[in-house]
C-alpha cells in the first residue's frame, strides 16, 4: 500500500499532469492568455513545471502571437528551474517569432541558441514562417538547408516547389517536381473527414468517390455563391501558379475540408455543430471561406487541423487569423 507520502507524490504528479494538458489545450484552442496565466498560477503555487510544461506554454504563446511572454517564459527555464531547452523548445521559439513576422529575429535565435545544424523541424517552421510573411528569398535559403539535411522527405520540396510558385519561378517547381520523380517521392494527399450518426465519411479534393457527391458539389457550388456575395474573394496563392485564375479558384473549391463542411450542412439540421478533422494544415482560403460560411449558414463549425483546432463562428475564427 502507498504511504503518506507517496498518495502526496502521486497528487502532485496527477495536477501537474492535469494542467499541462490544460495548457496545452488552450493553446491548441486560441486561448493562450489562459494557457500563459496557468502556468504562471503553476509558478506561484506549484506543482513546478517541467520541460514538458514549457512546450506547451510556448507553442501556445507562438500560435497567440504571444512574443514578450514567451521569450520571458523561455528565459525562465534554465534561470529558474535549471532546465535545459531540448528542440522542442527551440522549435517553439522559432516558430513564435516566424509567425509574428519577426523572421530576423527567428534566424538569430537559430544562430544564437542551436549549436551545430539545425535539425529539420527547425527549418521546417522557419521555411513556413517565410511563406507566410512572403518572404521568398529566405524562405529559398532555409527550405535548400531543409533539403540537405532531410533529402528524402517529400513534405520539403512541396514546401520549396509552393515557394518558388509564388516567386514565380515555374522552371524551379518543374525542376523539383522531376527530382520527385527520379526519386519516387510522393506527396502526402490531404483528406477531411466529418462523424454523422456515428458513421465516419472522408472527403479527398476533388473525389467523387463518395455516394452523395453530386449533392455535395451542388450544395458547395450554391455556398460559394453566397459567400462571393457577402464578401467573400477566393485567395488563389493557395494553388500553383501554372494555372489561369479561373482554374485556380476552382481548384481551390473542391478542398476536402469544404467538401466535408457541405456535407455536414447537408446532412444536420440548422444550428447543429459541425466538426471536421483535416490530416494537413488548411489552406489560407478554406480558413477564409469557412469563415463566411458560418455568417451564411449560420452555424457553428470546428476544424481540428494538423496544428490547432479552429473554431468558426459569426464569420470570426478562434485562431484570430494566426495559425
Amino acid at each position: 500500500m502507498l504511504d503518506v507520502g507517496m498518495w502526496r507524490e502521486l497528487e502532485r504528479f496527477l495536477m501537474g499532469f492535469k494542467k499541462r494538458m490544460l495548457i496545452a489545450g488552450y493553446g491548441m484552442h486560441g486561448y493562450g492568455e489562459s494557457a500563459v496565466k496557468l502556468f504562471l498560477s503553476m509558478r506561484h503555487s506549484g506543482p513546478s513545471p517541467n520541460d514538458v510544461t514549457f512546450v506547451a506554454v510556448l507553442s501556445a504563446c507562438a500560435h497567440a502571437g504571444m512574443v514578450n511572454e514567451g521569450r520571458e517564459v523561455f528565459e525562465c527555464m534554465k534561470r529558474d528551474y535549471g532546465l535545459v531547452p531540448r528542440t522542442e523548445h527551440f522549435v517553439c521559439m522559432v516558430d513564435m517569432y516566424g509567425r509574428a513576422g519577426m523572421l530576423e529575429e527567428a534566424m538569430q535565435f537559430i544562430r544564437d541558441y542551436i549549436s551545430g545544424e539545425p535539425g529539420p523541424v527547425v527549418w521546417t517552421a522557419m521555411v513556413g514562417a517565410c511563406k507566410m510573411h512572403k518572404d521568398f528569398d529566405l524562405g529559398v535559403e532555409v527550405a535548400e538547408r531543409l533539403l540537405a539535411v532531410e533529402p528524402e522527405n517529400p513534405g520539403h520540396y512541396v514546401l520549396l516547389s509552393n515557394i518558388y510558385a509564388l516567386k514565380g519561378k515555374m522552371d524551379k517547381v518543374e525542376k523539383i517536381r522531376n527530382v520527385m520523380i527520379h526519386r519516387r517521392l510522393k506527396k502526402q494527399t490531404g483528406y477531411s473527414s466529418i462523424e454523422i450518426d456515428h458513421v465516419v465519411h472522408v472527403f479527398r479534393m476533388g473525389d467523387t468517390l463518395h455516394p452523395k457527391s453530386a449533392e455535395v458539389y451542388k450544395l458547395l457550388e450554391e455556398l460559394v455563391h453566397k459567400i462571393k456575395e457577402a464578401g467573400y474573394v477566393p485567395e488563389t496563392d493557395s494553388v500553383l501558379h501554372e494555372l489561369e485564375d479561373e482554374e485556380r479558384e476552382v481548384a481551390l473549391r473542391f478542398h476536402s475540408e469544404k467538401l466535408a463542411v457541405a456535407f455536414g450542412i447537408m446532412n444536420t439540421k440548422d444550428g447543429t455543430l459541425i466538426r471536421i478533422v483535416k490530416n494537413l494544415r488548411m489552406c489560407s482560403d478554406c480558413h477564409l471561406a469557412i469563415k463566411f460560411i458560418s455568417i451564411v449558414t449560420d452555424r457553428e463549425i470546428i476544424v481540428r487541423d494538423k496544428h490547432r483546432f479552429h473554431h468558426f463562428k459569426e464569420g470570426n475564427c478562434s485562431c484570430q487569423d494566426y495559425w
